[in-house]
């Protein structure tokens, strides 16, 4: 005899019967050994024997544990025990109602008499009759009692050729529909606006049947309906014909709104109060076929409280919905789904007092969702209200997914006086208190691990996070802006050149032997690094980045600190950098309204200039004058007939260097009284509206700079550069003349960087830059006499290999924040990169290298 079980998957499964009655031998045939929790197995983790009955209480608390793991996932949980007694069960059932997952029982009812043979036949089994007795005599009792005790399906399999004929199918919960990709149109509250219905479905390019009551979409497209299609408009009944026929069609999906599960409940009997216009809908309906109220109900009262689409990337629920609610199914999730998060109070105008959910919301998935109509739809934290209050004379809005496009049609009338104004979010948008305009600790501290396209995993201790805290909450700008931080940089390996630390010949061979082929040579100004974030005008700076103080973009460090003193000052320099983007068309050709630059601020003292004078000038001062007087004295002895020649000759040689060293660093500096005095190097364009340009390749990057450069040549300076094929002996000895020349003439050096911004090697990700700088820049950071034969040899000892590691990891975390923004993912997403940047630069690192 063959039968089939259709099993609810995720679900917790109680296998039920008698010792004997084969259990073990049925989860070993339909299920993945992970998938079962056995007490016998628990017994014998905590007893070393899994017939030690002593051990039996902690094992079932073993049991639950486990159990309980499996279903926060959710996976599906199988429970190997004899699960006869009515006490046993209750736990388990708990379990599955805490996770909000069905909980079924297959039972397995074997004759006693055979049970019994079994046992006599395990000689590990070495009890008496009567437990068996007893187990079989509670199996009677609980049987007909199952589903009352709230077990969602019961299966009871009679006899060995029922169980071992018996095959199970997996079924995903009636909210997994994460197989259907769409694409979708997601289409708000309409409250029985057929006649608005009709014109948005057409303007989304559905084919609409000339009476209103069919609608055929675009080749692959369907609508997904957030629910409450009834009360308050002028046509229900044929707002419900047509989605009906849509869904029976498979043109549609729909999910229930809590207008449409009030009307479903009076459709079967039930007392409901008739406010909030279902008294109007009601007496529509009146006018309809009796068998149209039926059709309704029944069709209603099919829905599922919501649906996870697209591979879970997309969750449509009425009011909207937790993420630990997603593909679960119980009465709370239902409820949720329904009215939201509600506190049980209502508030002046009798109206429940609903809790902020989407503040806090933190999960992958897109919600969409109705139920609370507002003035514009805001993406906050990954979740969209599109309820703009179409029946109270507002909008009906759609959501194309995976478009992220929205598409409105106006009332054509005010049906209805909407109980309180609609919301608006964007003047909510301006307060301090907006969501994701404030950090959340949640999301920067602690131990973390971060998931990035470009490497799998990384790192982030605690004691880092609570370094990158400290220098955001103290320095940082507003956090809105930093969308972006720029990576250190790699040094190049050691030269065994007697008299440089650095040379371009290391960098090439590290490039060739990662696979690379063709490279581009920048120079490296000596400046600050500085990212500029770009509107067009302050609108843009408020719809895009949520910034309504009047802000047309940001100028800051790889810190995220301001780059300059003052509002005032910053605003000035976008001028410049805006200015050039219009004139050049680089805002038209990129279709963007803003940008995100990668940049050298010059001059290195407009940034540095305390430090500067800390470090450099005080070593360059006292070497001087200590240095003067030393050689005085020499001086002074030597007039006197004594021997100090040698002495004299090393004296002589350090004022040269610190003579050097000086000149050097000074080299650097230079006034910076205003805006006017400082100098702009662009080199990467990095994001734009709906793009990160890490797929393009560094000639796009650096064409764009030039033609900002071309549009403001006074104040934006060109990157020089030399682009190699690696291969061409020529044109690396080229690259290492040029590199020479520059060095030469005091320059820091270069950067070396593969052609495409990012460069898949052998080994994985190649360095997306190697800095390669001459011998008198590292005499600035080394000290006046690092080039001394003895001081060159021991910095040949150096340890480059942590330093090129956070090189990569930076990198990864700052391409993925800019990926993340630029698909207007929550800005929490973006912070938790950005932040891990800082985090991973408070590592104990030589800051020379």
């Amino acid at each position: 005899m063959t039968s089939t079980i259709e099993l609810p998957s995720p679900s917790l499964v109680l296998l039920v019967g008698t010792t004997g009655s084969g259990k073990s031998t049925f989860a070993r045939k339909h299920f993945l050994p992970t998938e079962v929790v056995s007490s016998d197995a628990a017994r014998g983790l905590i007893a070393d024997d899994e017939n030690d009955q002593t051990a039996t209480k902690a094992a079932f608390e073993v049991v639950q544990f486990l159990a309980g793991k499996r279903l926060e996932q959710p996976r599906l949980t199988v429970i190997d025990a004899t699960n006869v007694k009515r006490d046993a069960r209750k736990p388990l059932l708990e379990l599955a109602r805490r996770h909000d997952l069905f909980a079924v029982a297959i039972v397995l009812d074997l004759p006693e008499e055979e049970c019994q043979r079994r046992n006599r036949e395990r000689p590990d089994r070495d009890f008496g009759p009567h437990v068996i007795r007893n187990q079989a005599s509670h199996l009677k009792r609980s049987i007909k009692g199952l589903q009352r005790e709230g077990f969602q399906r019961v299966w009871v399999l009679r006899g060995a050729d029922e169980i071992d004929g018996v095959t199970i199918e997996r079924r995903p919960l009636w909210t997994d529909r994460r197989a259907e990709h769409g694409p979708f149109d997601v289409i708000g509250d309409v409250h029985g606006c057929h006649a608005e219905l009709t014109e948005l479905l057409s303007k989304l390019d559905y084919r609409v049947a000339e009476d209103g009551l069919q609608a055929v979409p675009p080749a692959g497209r369907r609508a997904v309906f957030v629910g409450d299609l009834v009360d308050r408009g002028p046509a229900s009944p044929g707002v419900l014909r047509l989605v009906i026929n849509m869904v029976a069609e498979g043109h549609a999906i729909a999910v229930p709104g809590n207008h449409d599960d009030k009307l479903v409940r009076k459709l079967s009997g039930r007392n409901v109060q008739l406010r909030h216009g279902i008294a109007e809908t009601l007496e529509q309906l009146d006018r309809e076929p009796p068998e149209f109220k039926d059709e309704v109900r029944e069709f209603l009262r099919g829905l599922v409280s919501h649906v996870v689409l697209d591979d879970g990337k997309l969750v449509v629920a009425h009011a909207g919905l937790k993420e630990s609610y997603h593909g679960r199914s119980s009465g709370r999730v239902r409820s949720f789904a329904l009215y939201g998060d509600t506190t049980g109070e209502t508030d002046e105008l009798g109206l429940p007092v609903r809790l902020p959910w989407a503040d806090d919301y933190r999960g992958q998935a897109a919600v969409v969702y109705g139920h609370t109509p507002v003035g514009d739809p805001v993406w906050v934290n990954n979740t969209l209200n599109i309820d703009t209050g179409c029946v109270f004379g507002g909008r009906l809005t759609a959501l194309r997914w995976p478009e992220r496009e929205l598409v409105t049609v106006p009332a054509h009338e005010r049906y209805t006086e909407p109980p309180r104004p609609l919301l608006d979010p964007r003047a909510a948008a301006a307060g301090d208190d907006r969501p994701g305009s404030v950090l959340d600790l949640r999301d920067v501290t602690g131990k973390r691990l971060l998931h990035t396209r470009l490497l799998p995993s990384i790192n982030i201790g605690e004691e880092q996070s609570a370094a990158a805290l400290e220098v955001m909450s103290r320095f940082a700008i507003d956090p809105r802006w930093l969308v972006y931080l720029p990576p250190t940089m790699a040094p190049p390996a050691t030269s065994d050149r007697p008299d440089v630390l650095e040379h371009p010949d290391e960098v090439f061979a590290e490039l060739r032997r990662a696979g690379v082929e063709r490279v581009v040579c920048e120079e490296k100004h000596m400046g600050s690094r500085a990212i500029a974030v770009v509107c067009r005008d302050a609108e843009v700076a408020e719809r895009r980045f949520g910034i309504a103080t009047g802000e047309t973009g940001a100028l800051y460090t790889r810190t995220g600190r301001a780059f300059l003193g003052t509002r005032a000052e910053t605003e000035a320099a976008l001028t410049h950098i805006r200015g050039a983007a219009e004139r050049s068309g680089v805002f038209d050709d990129l279709q963007t309204d803003w940008l995100v630059l990668d940049a050298e601020l010059m001059p290195w003292s407009a940034k540095a200039m305390s430090l500067v004078r800390t470090q450099y000038a005080s070593v360059g001062a006292a070497g001087t004058a200590g240095l003067a007087a030393a050689a005085d004295v020499l001086a002074a002895a030597t007039a006197r007939a004594v021997d100090v020649g040698e002495l004299a000759a090393h004296v002589a040689r350090r004022q040269e260097h610190v003579a050097r060293y000086v000149e050097s660093y000074d080299r650097y500096v230079a006034p910076a009284d205003g805006v006017d005095d400082l100098r702009f190097a662009p080199f990467h364009v990095l994001a734009a509206e709906g793009a990160a340009f890490v797929d393009r390749d560094h000639g796009w990057h650096l064409e764009l700079a030039d033609r900002l450069v071309a549009a403001d040549p006074e104040w934006i300076v060109r990157t020089e550069r030399r682009i190699v094929a690696l291969e061409d002996e020529a044109a690396t000895a080229d690259a290492v003349a040029w590199w020479e020349s520059l060095t030469a003439a005091g320059g820091e050096g270069m950067v070396v960087k593969p052609w495409t911004f990012v460069q898949e090697g052998r080994k994985g990700i190649v360095q997306p830059g190697i800095k390669c700088r001459g011998p008198e820049y590292l005499r600035i950071i080394y000290g006046p006499e690092y080039r001394d034969a003895t001081q060159i040899d021991r910095l040949r000892k150096r340890n480059l290999g942590r330093k090129r590691g956070l090189a990569g990891r930076e990198f990864a975390l700052g391409v993925e924040a800019l990926e993340r923004f630029v698909a207007q993912e929550p800005l929490y997403r973006v912070h938790e990169c950005v932040f891990a940047v800082l985090a991973l630069e408070s590592e104990a690192l030589d800051p020379r290298l």
